[in-house]
């Protein structure tokens, strides 16, 4: 069992890695240190998504951390 969550928390990693890179996609390297912060947009489409998603990803990795310290023990 302990095996099984490891595994899942491995996939579910690389996939929030890979999420999160693709939100930072449109920012450049000025636009994280105050510049390009000129105008506002609202998230649309998959952006939307993807952003849901990894909300929703790092719930079940939190979730997934938790039991594997409680299967551990």
């Amino acid at each position: 069992m302990k095996t099984v969550l490891l595994v899942a928390q491995i996939i579910l990693s690389v996939l929030l890695i890979g999420s999160i890179l693709l939100q930072a996609q449109g920012s450049g390297l000025g636009a994280s240190w105050g510049g390009g912060g000129e105008s506002y947009h609202t998230k649309r489409g998959i952006e939307r998504v993807l952003f849901g998603f990894t909300i929703i990803g790092i719930i079940l990795f939190v979730i997934l951390g938790i039991l594997n310290l409680a299967i551990g023990s």
